[in-house]
Order: structure tokens, then sequence, then C-alpha cells
């Protein structure tokens, strides 16, 4: 697991040229999913990721993009200072757990139904970009990379968290085992994708790295 801030490389010399989940599988899991989705994460959460998520969105600021937002775990953690606070989520039985999970908070948000690939707002207009858990699952992560890129301001930032492969040979081989059938369980999460370097080559610039179990 690895949570860090990342900015995009310097474009002003530069020619600038689904989501959060795999394509949906039967109707009935994508349900039973996103209604097990917290209880499943429970434990983590109580370990350390939920300190993790605070201190990582506590530095969110200005016009702020959470792409792939799920059931809204995030929500108690961002600043009351954020400008505006646009949440996007794809996939349906998740984004009505994110509605009734807003509604009942004094958070003013907007909820907006898009693929982290195709992103619908304008180019260099976001300040903050916000992904927890996101790129390992997206089915082309280049493409999402891509649109993060293009809708950060030149001084903007990615804040994230993400599962990623890890840098130990053993739990990087187990990771490689368990690849196949974990992603049909959690709905396309690629456990061993090694997602900061697709960062750096999409065009972003690692700061404050730290990673963990």
């Amino acid at each position: 697991m690895r949570s860090s801030r990342a900015v995009p490389h310097d474009r002003r010399h530069e020619e600038r040229h689904h989501a959060r989940h795999a394509p949906e599988g039967p109707a009935v899991w994508a349900r039973a999913f996103s209604i097990a989705y917290d209880p499943f994460l429970w434990v983590g959460e109580r370990a350390g990721v939920r300190a993790l998520r605070k201190e990582l969105l506590g530095k969110a600021r200005g016009f702020t993009v959470e792409i792939g937002s799920g059931t809204g775990l995030n929500l108690p953690h961002y600043p009351d200072d954020v400008d505006e606070l646009v949440l996007v989520e794809p996939d349906l039985p998740m984004r009505s757990r994110l509605e009734k999970r807003l509604s009942g908070t004094s958070r003013r948000a907007r909820l907006v139904d898009a693929p982290a690939e195709r992103l619908p707002f304008a180019d260099r207009s976001v300040e903050t970009v916000v992904s927890t858990f996101v790129l390992c699952t997206v089915d082309a992560p280049e493409l999402a990379l891509q649109e993060i890129v293009r809708v950060l301001r030149p001084d903007g930032q990615l804040l994230f968290l993400e599962h990623v492969r890890s840098e130990s040979p053993r739990l990087a081989s187990w990771q490689d085992r368990l690849a196949q059938p974990w992603r049909r369980f959690a709905r396309g999460c690629r456990c061993n994708r090694r997602i900061a370097e697709l960062m750096v080559t999409g065009g972003l610039t690692l700061h404050d790295v730290r990673e963990g179990s």
C-alpha cells in the first residue's frame, strides 16, 4: 500500500496532445459488493487506514475532485475550507450508498457519474485530485492518469492511497499468485499493479511517498 502526493510535470513547453471498477459483473454481485464494502474494510480502517485517509486528505485544497469515491469513506476527512468538492463515482450501487452517506452529513459536495478515464472537467481546472484505492482497479490506468494530468492545474496535486506491487520479492510473488482470484472477488482490483511507475510515466512527479504493508 502506498500513500503520497504527486504533482504534474512542468507542461508549459509540452504539446499536450469507468472507472473505479472493472466492467460490471453480475448485477447481484455488484449490489452485494457495495453492501459488504464498508464492513469488509472495517478491520483495515481501524488498524490505520482511517488515520492515513485523515492525514492525506487534510492536504486537499481549492477545487477538489475525488475519483472513484465508492461509498464515501473519505467524506469525514476533507478540510472544511476546500472551495468545492466533487465526488466522481461511475458504479451505480456504490454511488447510491455514497449519496445516502452524503445526505446524512453536513458536507457539501456534488456527485458526478463518470469514469476516471473520462473526467468531465476542463483542462487545468482542478487544484486537487484524490484517488484512494482506485488506480489499482481501473481497466485503463494510463488513460485515467492522462485525465488526471489533463485536469490538474500546473500547481495542482494528486493525493493518493493505493494498493501497489510490493518491493519485497516474496510478497510480490504472493501478489502474483493471488492476483486473479482477488481481482474477481474485489471487482477488478489488481493488487500487483506498478502504480508509482505508471504515475511517473504518465507525467506526474512524486513527493512524500510512504509505503506500508
